[in-house]
């Protein structure tokens, strides 16, 4: 297994390990409880370096991008902008969702899961054989995720100068270069903050910093329940090379308007054509319960299953998502150990700024 640069950091703050894809992290440091609480109502920090960072290079760039991604790289056009796309197969299903960080016309940097990171690197070599380009995968640089209300002035807090006053201007889905990081505002729980890249001998000073100003460390377990509750998919549960972007609630994510050929482009077309079968929802349990992926829903339009599911810690409710017919509604009855408990069916995402959505509770 791999220790990312922070892996003595997680040991002295007493972090219980786990393997997560081929990497040792830490799952919490205590209370998972506590820690997602504390991203909801302050600042907490994760460390993502298992995460694989990619640059792109040359000079059919953004024309290789452009057919490989479904979202648009066309919306990128200054330095420093953001996009969130999947990656798809030949049939439309999605081999890994990433972002897309435009850094010049022949520089682009993509963060994709660690857990596809084989077969994604594979894809990008093989699609990027017919284009001028290089696919370069950077295990040098570690990734540091700081969450929360009071993120960013805390993080605000360990620069001085202009960078500070960029910093605060900087628009959600942008990222910009300062010295030796690389700091982008975007995240996977719901709450504002930033994604700041460094070199791994870095990373330990500066998560030390961020501990002297009051951020706390929070592991996979808290993300876990953060991300779920903030509506985020998650690879390998929520949407896989077996399904399509359009039946697992990211179709937003697809950009159609215009003539583009992208990879998967004919398959979803023909997936419009016929008729979307199903869509993801969000449930939450009525009563008492725990929702986990892999449970049967019986809708008033037929079955569907879950995908993801655990205990809301700001809700205090069992939520989950689930892939049903599309024509279901309103409730539904989920299978847990042999019982059919009442649950309805609601429009993820389940909290926002810290407090249930319209609707949720």
């Amino acid at each position: 297994m791999r220790r990312t640069p922070l892996y003595e950091a997680h040991q002295a703050a007493g972090a219980r390990m786990v393997n997560f894809a081929s990497c040792e992290l830490p799952i919490n440091y205590g209370s998972q409880i506590d820690e997602h609480h504390c991203v909801r109502t302050d600042a907490g920090m994760f460390d993502v370096s298992h995460m694989t960072v990619v640059g792109i290079h040359g000079p059919e760039t953004r024309a290789f991008l452009s057919h490989l991604l479904a979202n648009d790289v066309a919306k990128l056009q200054t330095p420093g902008k953001v996009l969130y796309s999947c990656m798809l197969n030949e049939s439309g299903g999605v081999i890994d969702d990433l972002i897309a960080y435009h850094l010049d016309e022949e520089w682009f940097r993509l963060v994709v899961n660690a857990a596809t990171r084989d077969k994604g690197l594979a894809w990008l070599e093989r699609q990027g054989a017919e284009f001028r380009i290089s696919v370069t995968e950077h295990h040098e640089l570690a990734i540091i995720a700081v969450q929360g209300p009071n993120a960013r002035e805390k993080v605000h807090s360990l620069f001085e100068g202009e960078i500070v006053a960029e910093l605060r201007e900087l628009k959600p889905f942008n990222a910009i270069i300062h010295g030796e990081y690389f700091i982008a505002r975007t995240g996977y729980t719901g709450e504002d903050g930033y994604e700041i890249l460094m070199y791994g001998n870095l990373a330990m000073p500066f998560w030390n910093r961020l501990l002297e100003v009051g951020v706390k460390p929070c592991g996979l377990g808290a993300r876990d329940t953060l991300r779920l509750e903030a509506g985020m998919n998650l690879y390998g549960q929520d949407m896989d090379e077996d399904v399509t972007p359009l039946v697992s609630g990211l179709a937003w994510t697809v950009a159609m308007k215009d003539e583009r050929d992208f990879i998967g482009r004919p398959m979803l077309e023909e997936q419009k054509a016929q008729g979307i079968p199903s869509k993801l929802v969000g449930l939450v349990l009525e009563g008492r319960g725990v929702l986990r992926p892999g449970q049967k829903v019986t809708t008033q339009a037929g079955e569907g299953i879950t995908t993801s599911g655990g205990f809301s810690p700001t809700l205090q409710k069992a939520i989950a998502f689930a892939r049903v017919p599309m024509g279901a509604i309103d409730s539904c009855e989920v299978e847990i150990r042999g019982k059919h408990l009442p649950a309805r069916i609601v429009k993820p995402p389940f909290v926002r700024n810290g407090e249930a959505c319209e609707g949720i509770l």
